[in-house]
């Protein structure tokens, strides 16, 4: 090996086992925070490599326009469009369906779109927020959305002109929202005249968990948007799907946002397999979100249980019987082997399972646990 590419090795492995605060020296780290530090496979880069390229600001990468198509079809929609990332997209959704500036939306206190995105809605869309409680299943009352649409016939008031749902749910613990929710929404939705945005960062987790296919999931949604780089194995992109007309819209406010790219069939490549492999992938995920968790309360601690029923999917919530979740992620990082977990509020502890995980480093993160 050159002494350039050691170099970049060590460099990576350096970052790898970065956690915010210190550099983490452990023989081994086991990094569950996220699906979102998964690394290209081998075969993954080979495609990335291989991709068949242009420019897409001109619609003539390929690769874009072809996985463009493919997400319309899996998804049910007509139309795609392929973005930098959750976040973006989820903005377009809502400067497309909103139009005019001082509109209003309706999203969860606890949505990621709410407390994870900056305000990007109200920051460059212009669009403010009836924020609304979200339930145990991730859901939104019905009730509580009728109340809180408002039409615009009192000009004091903002035209509520969205709705956003996410699932699965993230602060919820990755719960999976039904299709029979979905269809309430739909009927109120076309009673009061709002759209339907469906923030469906890890959406293919909650299909592969309510056992049906992502079209009949989103069917009765607007539009929806998906993260490739959440749990598929890519490393960055995103879709938003929704009819032509909406796309188109997305499409110009894309670029608006510095969104327009070029050669990002390298990117669509790594997009594509990984949407082909998606319900595998998330399948054996979800196998070992389940062996974890059981694992975990097999050690009958009296520091933390995992809440069996509300698991569907790959994010396991280790609720603590104390409030020093900060902590525990601390002592578990310093250990070696290391486990890297998040503290996702005072007493609880987010673990999430993804495609680089093997099962000799569930038996690490249990190993992990009983030490504390």
């Amino acid at each position: 090996m050159s002494a350039i590419l050691r170099a970049a090795v060590n460099e990576v492995t350096h970052v790898r086992q970065y956690q915010p605060g210190r550099v983490v020296s452990a023989s081994k780290v086991v990094d569950m925070r996220s699906d979102t530090v998964t690394r290209p496979s081998p075969a993954m880069r080979k495609v990335m490599a291989e991709a068949v390229v242009g420019d897409d600001v001109y619609g003539e990468d390929v690769t874009v326009n072809e996985l463009e198509r493919k997400c319309a079809e899996y998804f049910g929609k007509e139309s795609a469009l392929f973005v930098l990332s959750g976040s973006m997209g989820n903005l377009l959704a809502v400067m497309s369906h909103c139009g005019m500036r001082g509109s209003e939306m309706i999203v969860g206190q606890q949505a990621h779109m709410h407390r994870w995105e900056q305000g990007g809605y109200a920051q460059l869309a212009g669009v403010s927020a009836t924020t609304l409680v979200n339930e145990p299943d991730g859901t939104i009352a019905l009730d509580a959305i009728e109340t809180a649409v408002r039409d615009g016939t009192d000009f004091h008031q903002p035209t509520t002109q969205l709705l956003c749902l996410e699932n699965t749910h993230n602060y919820r613990g990755g719960v999976a929202i039904t299709i029979d929710y979905m269809q309430k929404v739909r009927t109120l939705a076309d009673k009061y005249g709002f759209r339907v945005h469906i923030d469906g960062a890890r959406l293919i987790n909650a299909a592969v968990a309510l056992g049906v296919s992502a079209d009949k999931l989103v069917a009765d949604a607007d539009s929806v948007q998906m993260c490739f780089s959440k749990g598929l194995g890519a490393p960055m992109g995103s879709i938003l799907c929704g009819d032509k007309a909406f796309i188109e819209r997305a499409r110009r406010s894309r670029k608006a946002v510095g969104g327009g790219w070029r050669q990002a069939g390298i990117l669509a490549a790594a997009a594509s397999m990984a949407l082909e492999n998606g319900v595998h992938t998330v399948t054996r995920d979800h196998a070992n979100a389940v062996r974890l968790a059981t694992e975990l309360n097999r050690l009958a601690s009296d520091k933390f249980l995992v809440n069996m029923n509300t698991l569907q999917t790959n994010i396991i919530m280790v609720q603590l019987r104390s409030n020093d979740a900060a902590v525990l992620c601390e002592k578990l990082g310093a250990m070696d082997p290391a486990v890297l977990c998040s503290p996702f509020d005072a007493d609880r502890i987010r673990l999430v399972t993804h495609c680089d995980i093997q099962d000799s480093d569930i038996d690490v993160v249990v190993n992990a646990f009983a030490k504390l």
